[in-house]
């Protein structure tokens, strides 16, 4: 009997032990949602040296760009249940992706925001010749355009296009969204003077700020960032509605082994605390992220889904 039950208890510990291994023992992936080169995988990369330098194991950064980050969803909902694969991605890939496309994942069941990696926002651009630099000049001329103001963003149901339907609502002026397959092109025809305006993220525009090619009226961020501090925010001109932020962050499976999501939340905390790390995301044109909990992550970004929502719901707009 002694024997029979030692066996039974070996029996049962084994699929335990095996899924301890299955993760310490596999080089870890972090799947990116986006292309080579951009802001997710500089974010990845980074934390992939952090978690070598930890746990001295490989780590692998693999570009899974395409389907608004479904791809890259699509990989960590196979390969991610035994703990060594990771995602990082933009947290719109949660509160608002589910909502400007038709996707075939549950963005609250299937993804479990496990740490913030950068926190980052919107800024609103204008071609440079356009007479305005701040919002009360705006306001005067964009009332004046009899066929209202076209504002150019990254993606249809995104950010960018709700926070311009909101500032319309706010400044009183009919904004007509023109939407472009991604960042590059919008801020082409920008510069070219084919749309006025544009709602884009920090980090593509940040270099043609600088380089005085596009001009900076306002940040869409509860605070000034560091890399445009003459350029005032929404909020402390008087629209808190439009103080949002985004972030980038890892993501887990939820029934990914709990040791495994707590030894990669710790290791992007702590690596992503270093002063030298912190230079080089804002470097990025993003600023360094908070510490906030899985928890706590996931219910600002249920929050951020509902006021999304409720502007695409507004307009009457349909997931793609």
């Amino acid at each position: 009997m002694a024997a029979a039950l030692g066996t039974a208890l070996l029996a049962l510990a084994a699929p335990a032990a095996q899924a301890q291994q299955s993760w310490t023992n596999k080089p870890i992936r972090l799947v990116v949602g986006g292309p080579a080169g951009g802001n997710a995988d500089s974010l990845a990369r980074l934390l992939a040296e952090g978690l070598h330098q930890k746990l001295g194991k490989p780590v692998i950064v693999e570009s899974k760009a395409g389907a608004a980050g479904a791809l890259a969803v699509n990989d960590l909902a196979q390969n991610g249940k035994d703990g060594s694969t990771f995602l990082v991605i933009q947290a719109g890939i949660v509160s608002e992706t589910p909502l400007a496309y038709k996707v075939h994942y549950q963005p609250f069941k299937d993804l479990k925001p496990l740490a913030q990696l950068s926190r980052t926002g919107l800024v609103l651009v204008a071609n440079k010749e356009v007479p305005v630099n701040n919002l009360q000049q705006l306001t005067s001329w964009g009332k004046a355009q009899k066929d209202g103001v076209m504002f150019a963003t990254y993606a249809p149901g995104m950010r960018g296009h709700t926070s311009g339907i909101v500032l319309g609502q706010l400044l009183g002026l009919e904004m007509n969204h023109v939407a472009y397959k991604g960042s590059p092109p919008a801020l082409t025809d920008l510069m070219g003077g084919h749309v006025p305006l544009m709602i884009d993220g920090l980090t593509t525009s940040l270099p043609l700020i600088k380089n005085g090619k596009i001009k900076a009226l306002a940040v869409n961020y509860p605070t000034r960032i560091t890399e445009l501090p003459d350029v005032p925010t929404f909020k402390e001109l008087g629209y808190p509605r439009l103080a949002e932020t985004s972030w980038f962050g890892v993501w887990a499976r939820p029934d990914a082994p709990a040791e495994a999501q707590q030894v990669v939340r710790d290791v992007s905390l702590q690596f992503f605390a270093q002063p030298e790390v912190q230079k080089k995301v804002r470097d990025m044109g993003m600023e360094p992220a908070g510490k906030a909990t899985p928890d706590e992550l996931s219910a600002e970004l249920k929050v951020a889904y509902q006021a999304q929502a409720e502007v695409l719901k507004s307009i009457n707009y349909q997931p793609q």
